[in-house]
C-alpha cells in the first residue's frame, strides 16, 4: 500500500458533510473599518467586549528538518468598556517532556487605538512553569481603552502529534466568528468529537492532492482539508453547581488514532480499546509501576498483613499509604511517576500515591486495579471512540467479595471509600490488563449528613444560652476537617461567632479530628445577646451554620445541568426553653416541600409545649445530579429554605 492509497483515510470521522461559504481569512495588523466603528454588540448589548474574529490553522509540515504539527492562531477582540474589561491578559500553554518542548514562534500582539498601534514587547512576555510538563507564555495588552482592538497571533511547532488539542468556539466574551481549519496528511488519522450542543455553521471537508511534500521524497502525499466554524456564539456564563465548562462549551476535540509511516508501517495509538490498554499497560510511568508488591510487602507492618478480614486489611493499607506519602498537588498521569521513590521520599504525585496503593493492596493479597478518570475540572472522556488523552488522573478500584470500592489516598481527610470531590466526575475506565478495560460509574457515598442539635434556655436577664452539638459524616466531614484541623480552637470559635454579632461561642470540644472512620463532632456553648424591639424579641432560631445558606439558583434561566457532587442530609434541631421570661406571640407556620421524582424534601416543624418551643428543620437532597429542566423546582426549593432560615423569626414578648 502506497502513501497515495491512504489519502483521505481520516475522513471516516466526517459524515454527512455540510458545505458552506467560509469567511475570508483576515490579515494580521489590519483591522477592518467596520470593526473600528463598532461601539457595542447588538446581540449582547451589555457585553464589555466581543471576539471579532479567531482562526486556528493546524497543519503537518517540515520545520527545522523535522516533521511537526503546526498550529497557527489569529485572534481579534474589540473593547467596549475598558474600565470593566477583564480579558486583556492571555496565556498560551505549551508542552514539554525531558529536553524536548513545543516551540512558540512569531508571537505578536498589538493594541489598536485608531491609527495608533502599541505592540507588546518581548520583555513583557513571560514564561511560567505550570507543573513538570506544562508551561505558559503570558502577556498583557497595554493602553487598553474604550474602542481598542486587541489582536495577537502565534505559531506552535510541536513534535507531539497526540497533543493536537482542541478548538473551543465559545469564549467568556461573545464571539462573532470562530474557525478552525485543518490540513492533515492522510497517513495521520485522528478521531474527532464536537463537544456541546451547538451545531457548526460551517463543516466542510475535501481532499487536496499532492499537498504534503516531504524533503528527500519525490512522491507527495494527499491531505484532508477541513474547515469548522461557528458564527455569533454567545459568551459562556459560569453557573453554580456544574461540572466542568469543557463539557458544554462547543469545541472540536481530536485524538490521534494511528500513523502510517513512509515505509508503510503502522503505529496505533487509540484504534481500539485494546490499543489503549496496551499503551497504558507498558507505559513506564503507569502499568510498569505495578511491579513493586514485594517491595511494599516489606514496608507494610506485619500487623496489617495479619488482619484476617479483607475489608479491614484493605482499610489498614489505605490509611498506611495515606499517612506515609504526602501529595505534592501534581497529577502525574503519563508523566514521570516512580512509586518506590515517592514512598521513600514520603511525597509524590497522585499517580505515585495511588499506584503505590495498588502495589500495597496486592502485597496483602487483595485485587486492586488502575481506574483512570478525568477530574471535575476536565471534560468527561468521550465514548464515541477509544481515548488516551481524555484522562488526567489515576484512582484505584478494589474488589472485595464482589463489592467495588473506588479509592484515592491523596487527601489526608478522606476516609476509605470517600473520594476527594475533584474525582466525582460521573465515571472512569478500569484498566483490567488481563480481561480488557471497561467503564465504571463513580457513585458518591449516600450518607453525607450535617446534624445540629441546639438547646437554649432564657435566664433572668432574658439572655438565651445553652449547648450545641454538631455531627458531620461523609463528604461533609471531609470539608469540616479541612476547615478546622489546621486551626486553633479560638480561631474556629471566632469563625462561628462571626455569623452573628449578638452571638458568643465558647468551650469548644472536638471529637474524631483524625479518626476518619468516625463522624466529626463539635460540642460548644453559646449565648445569644439579641436586642429586643420595645418589649418584643424577634428570635431567628437557626443561629449556627446550615449546609445551604443561600439560593444558588437566582437566575430565571439555567443553561447547564446541575451537579452538587453528592447527596446531602441537613437536620437542624432547636429546643427553646422560655422559662418564665417570655411568652410566645407568634411562630412561623409548618411547611413541607418536595422535589419531583423523590429527589429531595424540605420541611420545618414548630412544636409548642408550655413554655418550650421545639423546631426541626430537615433538608434532603436524595440526588446529586439534576437535568437543566429541574432548575425551576430547585429554585423554589432553595428560595423557601432561605426564607425559613433568615426571614421567619419567632416573635416573643418579655413577661
Amino acid at each position: 500500500m502506497t502513501l497515495k492509497t491512504l489519502l483521505f483515510i481520516s475522513c471516516y470521522a466526517i459524515i454527512n458533510l455540510c458545505y458552506s461559504q467560509t469567511q475570508t481569512v483576515h490579515t494580521f495588523g489590519e483591522p477592518l473599518p467596520e470593526e473600528f466603528a463598532m461601539t457595542n454588540y447588538p446581540q449582547d448589548p451589555s457585553a464589555k467586549g466581543v471576539v471579532l474574529y479567531e482562526r486556528g490553522n493546524y497543519t503537518v509540515d517540515a520545520a527545522d528538518g523535522y516533521i511537526r504539527l503546526i498550529k497557527e492562531v489569529h485572534r481579534k477582540i474589540k473593547v467596549f468598556d475598558s474600565k470593566n474589561f477583564d480579558y486583556a491578559t492571555f496565556e498560551i500553554p505549551y508542552y514539554r517532556e525531558n529536553e524536548v518542548q513545543e516551540n512558540i514562534k512569531n508571537l505578536k500582539a498589538i493594541t489598536h487605538n485608531g491609527k495608533s498601534q502599541v505592540y507588546v514587547g518581548d520583555q513583557a512576555i513571560f514564561d511560567i512553569e505550570e507543573g513538570p510538563n506544562w508551561s505558559i507564555k503570558k502577556f498583557t495588552f497595554a493602553n487598553v481603552q474604550d474602542g481598542s482592538i486587541l489582536e495577537y497571533t502565534y505559531r506552535i511547532e510541536t513534535p507531539y502529534f497526540f497533543n493536537f488539542g482542541d478548538w473551543p468556539f465559545m469564549n467568556d466574551l461573545p464571539t462573532i466568528y470562530s474557525e478552525l481549519h485543518t490540513e492533515i496528511p492522510g497517513n495521520y488519522r485522528y478521531n474527532r468529537t464536537l463537544y456541546g450542543e451547538r451545531k457548526l455553521d460551517v463543516n466542510k471537508a475535501e481532499v487536496i492532492l499532492s499537498c504534503f511534500h516531504l524533503p528527500g521524497y519525490k512522491v507527495p502525499g494527499d491531505c484532508e482539508s477541513a474547515t469548522y466554524a461557528m458564527k455569533h456564539v454567545p459568551a459562556f456564563k459560569e453557573e453554580k453547581y456544574m461540572l466542568s465548562k469543557k463539557n458544554y462549551i462547543p469545541s472540536m476535540q481530536f485524538e490521534l488514532r494511528d500513523i502510517v509511516q513512509i515505509d508503510e508501517s503502522r503505529t496505533s495509538f487509540s484504534s481500539s480499546w485494546k490499543d489503549v490498554d496496551n499503551t497504558f499497560r507498558y507505559d513506564k510511568d503507569l502499568g510498569q509501576q505495578l511491579k513493586y508488591s514485594k517491595y511494599f510487602k516489606e514496608q507494610l507492618p506485619n500487623s496489617i498483613a495479619s488482619i484476617p478480614d479483607n475489608l479491614e486489611r484493605a482499610k489498614a493499607v489505605y490509611y498506611f499509604i495515606q499517612e506515609n506519602i504526602t501529595w505534592n498537588t501534581e497529577t502525574g498521569l503519563l508523566q514521570k511517576s516512580r512509586v518506590k521513590e515517592a514512598f521513600e521520599k514520603k511525597a509524590g504525585n497522585s499517580s505515585e500515591i495511588n499506584l503505590g496503593l495498588i502495589n500495597a493492596l496486592e502485597a496483602v493479597g487483595l485485587d486492586a486495579k488502575i481506574m483512570l478518570i478525568a477530574t471535575r475540572d476536565k471534560a468527561q472522556p468521550t465514548k464515541q471512540y477509544p481515548v488516551r488523552t481524555g484522562f488526567n488522573y489515576v484512582t484505584v478500584i478494589l474488589n472485595i467479595h464482589n463489592e467495588k470500592y473506588i479509592l484515592d489516598a491523596t487527601d489526608k481527610h478522606t476516609s476509605f471509600g470517600v473520594l476527594p470531590l475533584r474525582d466525582l466526575n460521573m465515571e472512569g475506565r478500569v484498566m483490567d490488563f488481563k480481561k480488557g478495560s471497561y467503564w465504571e460509574p463513580i457513585t458518591p457515598i449516600a450518607k453525607n449528613m450535617h446534624y445540629v442539635n441546639m438547646q437554649l434556655s432564657a435566664d433572668e436577664s432574658g439572655v438565651f444560652s445553652g449547648k450545641v452539638n454538631e455531627v458531620s459524616t461523609g463528604y461533609i466531614s471531609v470539608k469540616k476537617r479541612k476547615e478546622n484541623n489546621d486551626f486553633r480552637k479560638d480561631e474556629i470559635l471566632k469563625r462561628k461567632q462571626s455569623r452573628n454579632e449578638a452571638l458568643e461561642v465558647s468551650n469548644l470540644v472536638v471529637e474524631n479530628e483524625k479518626d476518619l472512620e468516625q463522624p466529626y463532632k463539635e460540642v460548644y456553648k453559646i449565648s445569644l445577646h439579641e436586642q429586643p424591639v420595645g418589649n418584643k424579641l424577634f428570635l431567628y432560631p437557626f443561629l449556627m451554620e446550615t449546609y445551604f445558606s443561600e439560593n444558588p439558583f437566582l437566575k430565571e434561566e439555567r443553561l447547564y445541568p446541575i451537579n452538587f457532587g453528592f447527596p446531602v442530609l441537613n437536620n437542624y434541631l432547636v429546643s427553646l426553653d422560655l422559662k418564665d421570661q417570655y411568652e410566645i406571640v407568634n411562630v412561623p407556620s409548618n411547611k413541607i416541600l418536595k422535589l419531583p421524582e423523590n429527589d429531595g424534601e424540605l420541611s420545618v416543624i414548630y412544636d409548642i409545649s408550655g413554655s418550650k418551643v421545639n423546631i426541626r428543620l430537615s433538608v434532603k437532597l436524595n440526588s446529586h445530579s439534576f437535568p437543566t429542566e429541574a432548575h425551576k423546582s430547585l429554585q423554589e426549593f432553595f428560595a423557601e429554605l432561605v426564607k425559613i432560615q433568615s426571614e421567619e423569626p419567632i416573635e416573643l414578648k418579655r413577661i
